[in-house]
């Protein structure tokens, strides 16, 4: 087809959803223009018709207040909105092909939920046929009729959902789904991974491309590339094995005893407080300072305590907006606190300035969500790690090679990635040189803000497994930030659940995940997806209604009254406190029920 063609397919016939709405809107246009565009160009519609059917395709995919919304910019909308925005964009000329790529990867489990009902209800209502990328098996479970299962380019396996997820027949789709942890499931003390990473792609192929990482793998793999030959009825694998009766050790671990457990110091004893946070706030001023006249305040943190004991994790969990990367950072004075307290080793971390704080940032370090926006692209990996060592004058210095060296072996990374850049490493090799970088000084603490959110699955429970090892080597203490309440159970001791700048919720972690008291938690616990057809077929998760309020004008009462579905007349009026129930659990809702 010549280009002019090709426009007349491309929004009209088949349609797109990007992973980031924000770099896929034009950020200086209105929704409203954007919207009416496609319209006018695709359906020939006039300027009234346009906005008209722009109102009913924002209403319709659940935007508040539709016609006002077609006024702003895409900054002013949250990422939930955003992603909702480019949906009725990608519907509005009723294409027959919707391309949906990880429509919900940077989303929260609450509006990763709501995104996820409204492509099913597309697809039904408008008989639009879906293809969605994406390595969230969860969501591919609940979302596909049929997957295909991709790997060094080339289709593995390729059938039925059900039949795929039931008798997987390729080892690279097994091993995806033994890498994943399950909240339906017993947890376990390590995570099934798969070793190795993806193959060169400019290398020539011989043989079997995922031959170096197979368990089942045979002389006649290294030779002769297999090809899709049906396994089961209506499912296709590329493989020379028989996955018929894959035996007990491929599957995955079992769940670990209470013996080794206490071995490792994970079993959540009592152990003396590393970091102790008590009444944190961290306020910020916004719109323009107007003389005689009191500033707004946006309350990102508003009243945060918790204490994490040595050697263990604590899991803030939330919704995107809740302040919980926030509170993160306020603990290592990377962003100043408005006012509260942060005791770390017995110090009081609030009072310190100048010399006395720079002297303990050795002690504590952060993991970000993105290794490539944190680590210098000047930098080779060597330079990257040793950076640390130089500045704080540590003793290794003087062997600067030989500890960058060991730190690499001890994030499971070859000495020859040393003299590499950033931009040359995978994503999983960058996030553990993130990893190796904040424990070239020794740290006690480590804050991780969302490290595995943009790996795929056998990455992530690589990385996970990896932080889960030197915790138990090196006694590392951990706050482990994450919108995904399945890692958050399998990392942490204990969990603080956050919303709209406070702490809703805290309490050991198998006692959270059994016994919730919060309406928020139990929301948010109701809408996690499970990599299995058949309950996310059978059961739809309700999503949370409505959006996270303004935090510079929250509700007043509960801050989740808007939102809660047992609200009654008191929520509205008084903030209910953050109450004891017994052994250790804390609840801010007046209908909690002591143990």
């Amino acid at each position: 087809m010549s280009e002019q063609e090709l426009r007349e397919i491309r929004g009209r016939h088949i349609a797109m959803v990007f992973q980031d709405p924000m770099s896929s809107l034009n950020p200086v246009r209105t929704i409203g223009v954007q919207m009416e565009e496609m319209l006018r160009v695709h359906m020939k519609m006039s300027h009234r018709q346009a906005k008209d059917r722009s109102v009913e395709l924002l209403a319709s995919v659940g935007i508040p207040s539709p016609g006002r919304q077609l006024h702003v910019y895409p900054h002013q909308l949250s990422g939930g909105m955003r992603q909702r925005v480019m949906i009725a964009m990608a519907i509005s000329c009723e294409p027959q092909i919707l391309v949906a790529d990880e429509p919900t990867t940077a989303l929260d489990v609450s509006i990763q939920a709501q995104i996820l009902e409204l492509l099913r209800r597309i697809t039904e209502v408008h008989r639009t046929s879906l293809l969605i990328v994406s390595h969230d098996l969860s969501v591919v479970a609940g979302l596909a009729d049929r997957i295909a299962v991709m790997y060094a380019g080339e289709i593995v396996e390729i059938g039925q959902t059900r039949g795929v997820f039931a008798e997987p027949r390729h080892p690279y789709t097994l091993g995806l789904l033994a890498c994943i942890p399950r909240l339906d499931a017993p947890r376990t003390e390590t995570l099934r991974s798969i070793e190795g990473s993806l193959p060169d792609p400019h290398a020539m192929k011989v043989g079997c491309p995922f031959a170096p990482r197979c368990p089942f793998v045979m002389d006649r793999c290294l030779v002769n590339p297999p090809f899709l030959e049906e396994k089961r009825p209506a499912q296709m694998a590329a493989c020379w094995a028989d996955l018929s009766d894959v035996p007990d050790e491929m599957r995955p671990a079992r769940a670990p005893s209470s013996a080794s457990l206490r071995a490792a110091g994970l079993d959540g004893a009592a152990r003396e407080p590393l970091v102790a946070v008590s009444g944190l706030k961290v306020h910020f001023p916004v719109g323009a300072f107007i003389p005689l006249r009191p500033r707004a305040m946006l309350r990102a943190v508003d009243g945060v305590s918790f204490e994490v004991p040595r050697g263990q994790t604590l899991g803030i969990v939330g919704e995107s907006g809740c302040g919980k990367s926030t509170t993160g950072r306020a603990v290592l004075r990377l962003i100043e606190p408005t006012s509260g307290g942060i005791r770390f080793e017995g110090r009081e971390l609030t009072a310190m300035g100048g010399d006395d704080l720079r002297s303990l940032r050795p002690r504590m370090q952060m993991v970000f969500q993105d290794p490539y926006s944190s680590l210098n692209p000047r930098l080779s990996v060597q330079e990257a790690i040793g950076e640390p060592l130089v500045v704080h004058h540590a003793p290794e210095r003087t062997t600067l090679r030989k500890r960058v060296l060991e730190l690499l072996e001890m994030v499971g990374l070859p000495a020859r990635l040393a003299s590499r850049y950033p931009h040359q490493l995978s994503g999983g090799q960058r996030q553990r040189v993130s990893i190796a970088r904040a424990l070239a000084l020794r740290p006690s603490l480590i804050v991780a803000d969302e490290p595995t959110s943009a790996l795929d699955v056998s990455v992530r429970a690589q990385i996970l497994n990896l932080m889960r090892d030197l915790q138990r080597a090196h006694d590392l203490t951990y706050i482990f930030i994450s919108h995904d309440l399945s890692i958050i159970r399998h990392m942490s001791n204990a969990v603080a659940v956050m919303y709209l700048g406070k702490v809703v919720e805290i309490a050991d972690r198998d006692t959270i995940y059994a016994n919730p008291q919060h309406p928020y938690t139990q929301a948010l616990l109701a809408v996690v997806p499970l990599p299995d057809p058949e309950v996310e077929r059978s059961r739809r998760r309700a999503p949370i209604k409505g959006d996270i309020p303004n935090p510079a004008n929250p509700p007043h009462g509960c801050r989740f009254n808007t939102r809660c579905p047992l609200a009654f007349d008191r929520c509205f009026q008084e903030e209910p406190p953050l109450a004891a129930l017994g052994g250790g659990h804390l609840a801010a809702c007046f209908l909690a029920k002591h143990s």
